[in-house]
């Protein structure tokens, strides 16, 4: 019995609505500089193209990319076309990643924001940015302070984002983020609940929340015995209202399938 992601969560009082569980595309742009337990081969545009069709089947309609995930944005622009869906599309401001050493890159100044803006509209192929989200190096709350999310502010405003917010690493940052942006993206699973109050206050503002590292970079799923710890997870993530998407990296076919049949079954016991 085939499952489908039906639900859609819109983002804080915007008009942009994600499937509760999300595609991740590191794997089809990088396979330097990342920190999974085992390595892999980018997929070929088939295998990519096979991979994106079968999570709009299942009922993804989010896909979550950056500059610093390789070429991952250029291929996207190339491939998505193809399907001819309506996919919501989250890609992020200020890191980059240089493949000849395997080394990110970050600037939060406005100049380089709006033009990475620019050349992410022109790689993905788009008059319109779904969701920018600034990626984060740690330091939220000096990033924050410095204007970079008042940047996408006016960026949104001109029309060329849709909604913005924020991949933090701090509490004190996802709290700020929430303050002037429809949505923060936070790790949050079994093994890490340090960002919980950021959580609760997305529902009490009603922002939007992505949790990302779900599964810890697949790190949770690589020494466990008998026990179904990507459900655990699940079960664990979606009992909290707040949580507009998980955010899932995977570019196994099998794992897709598996993962939403999970994501359904959790939210089938909150929602």
């Amino acid at each position: 019995m085939t499952v489908y992601l039906e639900q859609r969560n819109h983002i804080a009082n915007t008009a942009v609505a994600v499937s509760p569980l999300g595609l991740g595309t590191v794997k089809l742009g990088r396979n330097k500089g990342v920190k999974y337990p085992s390595s892999f081969k980018i997929p070929n545009d088939k295998q990519a193209l096979d991979l994106l069709a079968q999570a709009w089947d299942l009922g993804i309609n989010l896909i979550d990319t950056a500059p610093a995930y390789g070429s991952s944005e250029q291929r996207l622009g190339e491939l998505l076309p193809k399907l001819n869906n309506d996919w919501v599309i989250a890609t992020k401001v200020g890191e980059t990643f240089d493949n000849s050493t395997g080394e990110s890159n970050y600037n939060f100044t406005p100049e380089f924001i709006t033009a990475s803006i620019k050349q992410s509209l022109k790689k993905l192929k788009r008059d319109v940015l779904d969701i920018v989200l600034i990626h984060s190096d740690g330091n939220d709350s000096q990033i924050i302070k410095q204007g970079a999310l008042e940047v996408l502010a006016d960026l949104k405003q001109q029309g060329l984002i849709r909604a913005t917010g924020m991949s933090t690493k701090t509490v004190d940052g996802g709290l700020l983020a929430l303050q002037q942006a429809d949505l923060a993206m936070v790790m949050h699973n079994l093994d890490y609940q340090d960002e919980q109050k950021v959580i609760e206050q997305a529902a009490t503002d009603n922002k939007g929340i992505f949790i990302k590292k779900a599964l810890a970079s697949g790190h949770l799923t690589s020494d466990v015995a008998n026990k179904d710890i990507v459900q655990a997870n699940f079960d664990f993530i979606y009992q909290q209202a707040a949580i507009s998407s998980i955010i899932i990296g995977t570019i196994t076919p099998s794992h897709l399938n598996d993962n939403v049949n999970k994501a359904v079954k959790a939210l089938n016991k909150y929602r």
